[in-house]
Formats: structure tokens, C-alpha cells, sequence
């Protein structure tokens, strides 16, 4: 990738081209059936049987019949919801109690910060909301603001999804309805008109609808691979955002462990580094909890791919710190380990907690089943896996004292756009940039020709969606202020400006 949302290669035809070509070649491909299936070969479990699927399109058009589009526009508050402060409060449980106030200050900020670490308390909206009941991996917390820039492993920048903290297999449409909504609260808190925020909720479901109707009609393999990063701008149209996704890559090219090594270490006589305390972000651990960290890597590893282990294997660990991440995760458990290869260059893993999913309390609710979950940081990582194209080489898990955590890359490269600061022409764009990103995402865990199905060709749903963006956001201002009164008040701590 030369540039993040950088132009496609000269010479090299558009993806919606080269979508209609694939269909085009797969129709000219499909042999004339004869009512039958070859029977020496045997019906193999996790696998479709030829030519005997009912058609999964109309499927989800006739999903319309129980749950019209028009209907996702619905939104009234239930009157046993938990109030802003009840929410933060209960959310709050099992957190390290000393960094709450951290946490509350954070979310008061403006309502998109309120919304960012509220993924809970709107999932106890969205279950009593309509829901269409096609199931697929979900984000969980597909505000605009969990998107973003990272590097392969070839150090070349992606742009995905990348915040996987609540991922559950469940409704499709509390991911899209999530997304549109922050569109309108990010819009508002940066200043844009009122139609502007409309008008970016109501594209970016046209753009998930659009994308999704695409992958339909691509060979399963190519729809699984599809909308790379070079192509991604000019299939969502978002020829604005190319100097803000520039900005923003080159940033990110700079955000290594090196980088953050360099500055927040010191070095010891024997050349290795220890980590220094830069209160209230970063903070050194007694002895018995830095080895409590690191000799849960063993168990770490043993999530890896066998080919992985070598690259590990040459590096050294040097040391453990607390460091607070977030919005939505500050007062859970998260570590920084420091290593160091032969020649002394440093790499760091974030050991962080995971923790329940929010939305599994409300999945019953809307018709789903509450996950099964054998390890919470297996969780994360095994949904991160299946809706990124591209994941971390090195995400795995482990359990620190009885905890699940999950290990990953620390500033892998990573950067990102703050859709509250994006210039209000911008907005719209990455909306449907965005949007095609979840579209794509959620097409690996769900058939996307059902989904496309429900969806339709018309902009029926995305007018229903964006006036529940409008109605959400209402919603979540009003809960900001009710926070904010609180903290004002003195009636829930808060640490402001940190």
C-alpha cells in the first residue's frame, strides 16, 4: 500500500469492475444441472452440498414480511432502563477501583466519549429494538471511532476494523445501527449541521448495503479477500478523506515499539531497559505481578502457530508495566512487556484483559443465544481473526492469576482517525468507508447473498437507520448530560482532563 486510501495502481481496473467481471465469469462457468449431485462423492460435514440450497436472497427478502425495514427506525426508551450513572456504575464492576473516576472523567467528556464506552448500556437499547434474526460475527462496539490503521507483517498499512472487545456472534444490525449513530453524535459534538449528520448516517447504510449486495455476487473466496485498501476509497467514493488518511498513515508508520520504548524506558548498565513510571498512563508493578505477566506467555505461546514461536524465541524479556488504555477499557487489567532481540532493538506485547462481552447479557433478548465461552481472551481473539482480512501474526491469549487476557502487537503501527475532528465534508465519506469495511467484516461470518436479501436495492433501509442514528444520538446526549450533571454535582468521582 503506498498510501492508506491512496489511488489504485494505474492501469488497474475499479473493484466494482472487477466485480462485474467475476459474475460475468462465474454465470459462464456454472455447468447446466441435471437434478442430480455426483453420488460418489458424500455429503461432508462443513461443507455445502451442491445444487440443493435453497436460495439464500430470497431468504432474506422474505425476512422483510416479519421485520420490515421501515421498522428499524423504532426507538423508544424501555422504562426499566438503567439511567447514565446506574450504567457507567454497574459497568464499572470487576475494574480496578482506583482508576474508575479515570474512566468516569473520560466518558464525560462530550457525548461520542459517552457513547464510546457505553457499548453496554445501548446493547440493552438495541435488544428492544427489531431485529431481522440472521446472525454473523459482530464487532460489538462498531462506533467510527474503532476503525483504523495498522501494520501487516510485511509493515504495510491496512485499514480495518480494529477493536474487538464485546465481538459475539449475533445480530448484524446492532454493529450497522451502532456505527450510524456515532456518525450523528461525532458529527454534532464536531460542530456539523444537523442534515450533514442525517445525511452521514443515511450514506454510510446505503454504502453497507451497497458492499453487501457486492459480496453477494462474488465467488465466496473473492468476496472473503475483497475491497483491499488501495481500492477501498474509490469504492465508497471518499475521494475527501485522502489527505486526512495520509495525514494519519504517516503518523502511524511512526507509532512503533521502538518509538515508545525509546521513550519510556531507561537503559541499564547491562544495555537491557526497564520501563519508567509516567503517572497516571504508565506505572512500573511490584516484582510478584511482573512475574505473574510474564511467565503467563508460556501459556501464550501455546496459542501461537507453531511457526511463530521462532520469532519469539529471540527475544529476551526485560520487564512489565500498567499501563491504561482507552475509554471504554480504562480501570481493566493491561500490560506492557518489554523485549529485547540480540541486538539489543525492542518490542513490546500489551497483555490485556478480557473481559464478558457487554452485549451477552442482551443477546436472549433479541432472540440469540448467550455465548459459550471456553476462555474470554480466546473469544476476542478468534472473532478479531474472523472479521479482519488481515489480523495480528502474534494475537493469542493467556491467564494472568485466574484472569483471561489477550496478547497482541503494542503499537503495531496503528493510527486512527477521531471522526468528532473530521472537517464536516468529511464526515460523509467515512461514514461509507466505514460502512463498507462492517459490511465486508460481517460478510465472513454470515452469508452476505441473506443479508443482501433483507437489505434490498431501494433506500428503505437507510432511511429507517438514519432516523434511529438521530433518535440514538437524542438519546446519548441526553445520557452525556446526565452523566456530566453527576459528576458536577459531586455524586459519581470523576478524574476530568486526564
Amino acid at each position: 500500500m503506498s498510501a492508506p486510501g491512496g489511488p489504485a495502481r494505474t492501469g488497474r481496473r475499479s473493484f466494482v469492475a472487477e466485480t462485474k467481471a467475476s459474475v460475468r465469469r462465474r454465470k459462464a462457468r456454472i455447468p447446466a444441472q441435471d437434478g442430480g449431485v455426483d453420488q460418489r462423492i458424500p455429503k461432508v460435514p462443513g461443507f455445502a452440498q451442491w445444487g440443493t440450497e435453497e436460495s439464500p436472497k430470497r431468504r432474506g427478502k422474505a425476512l422483510r414480511e416479519q421485520t420490515p425495514r421501515s421498522a428499524h427506525a423504532e426507538f423508544a426508551a424501555d422504562a426499566r432502563r438503567p439511567d447514565a450513572v446506574q450504567a457507567v456504575e454497574e459497568s464499572s464492576a470487576g475494574r480496578i477501583a482506583d482508576l474508575t473516576p479515570l474512566r468516569v472523567g473520560r466518558m464525560s467528556a462530550n457525548p461520542f466519549a459517552f457513547l464510546r464506552g457505553s457499548a453496554g448500556l445501548m446493547a440493552y437499547d438495541l435488544a428492544r429494538t427489531p431485529v431481522t434474526g440472521i446472525g454473523t460475527q459482530i464487532c460489538g462496539d462498531a462506533h467510527a471511532g474503532n476503525f483504523g490503521l495498522y501494520g501487516d507483517a510485511r509493515g504495510r498499512l491496512v485499514i480495518d476494523l480494529n477493536d474487538f472487545d464485546e465481538t459475539v456472534v449475533g445480530p448484524w444490525e446492532w454493529d450497522l445501527k451502532r456505527l450510524v449513530t456515532s456518525l450523528v453524535v461525532a458529527g454534532r459534538v464536531a460542530g456539523a449541521s444537523e442534515s450533514t449528520c442525517r445525511e452521514a448516517a443515511h450514506d454510510a447504510a446505503g454504502a453497507y448495503r451497497r458492499t453487501m449486495r457486492l459480496m453477494a455476487r462474488l465467488p465466496a473466496l473473492e468476496a472473503w479477500h475483497a475491497i483491499a485498501d488501495e481500492e477501498l476509497v474509490s469504492h465508497s467514493d471518499a475521494h475527501d478523506l485522502l489527505g486526512t488518511l495520509e495525514r494519519v498513515g504517516e503518523k502511524a508508520r511512526r507509532n512503533t515499539s521502538g518509538r515508545f520504548a525509546a521513550k519510556s524506558t531507561e537503559t541499564l548498565e547491562d544495555g537491557s531497559l526497564r520501563f519508567v513510571d509516567a503517572l497516571p498512563v504508565l506505572r512500573r508493578v511490584p516484582d510478584a505481578e511482573a512475574a505473574a505477566v510474564a511467565s503467563s506467555l508460556e501459556e501464550y505461546l501455546g496459542t501461537l502457530g507453531e511457526d511463530r514461536l521462532p520469532l519469539l524465541a529471540r527475544h529476551a524479556i526485560q520487564d512489565v508495566a500498567f499501563r491504561v488504555v482507552g475509554t471504554g477499557s480504562v480501570g481493566t487489567r493491561s500490560y506492557v512487556v518489554l523485549l529485547q532481540d540480540h541486538r539489543g532493538e525492542p518490542f513490546v506485547l500489551q497483555v490485556k484483559e478480557a473481559r464478558a462481552s457487554a452485549l451477552a447479557p442482551h443477546l436472549p433478548v433479541a432472540g440469540f443465544k448467550a455465548p459459550e465461552v471456553e476462555h474470554e481472551g480466546r473469544r476476542v481473539v478468534l472473532g478479531q481473526k474472523r472479521m479482519q482480512v488481515i489480523s495480528d501474526i502474534l494475537l493469542g491469549w493467556t491467564s494472568v492469576e485466574g484472569r483471561p487476557f489477550q496478547v497482541r502487537q503494542f503499537r503495531n503501527r496503528k493510527g486512527s482517525v477521531d471522526p468528532a475532528e473530521l472537517a464536516h465534508d468529511q464526515l460523509d465519506d467515512y461514514g461509507r468507508m466505514t460502512a463498507a469495511l462492517l459490511a465486508r467484516a460481517h460478510a465472513h461470518g454470515a452469508d452476505p447473498r441473506l443479508i443482501s436479501g433483507y437489505c434490498g436495492k431501494t433506500d428503505e433501509l437507510d432511511e429507517a437507520l438514519a432516523a434511529f442514528a438521530v433518535a440514538y444520538a437524542d438519546r446519548t446526549e441526553a445520557d452525556h448530560a446526565e452523566l456530566e450533571a453527576a459528576v458536577r454535582e459531586g455524586r459519581i468521582a470523576a478524574e476530568v482532563g486526564v
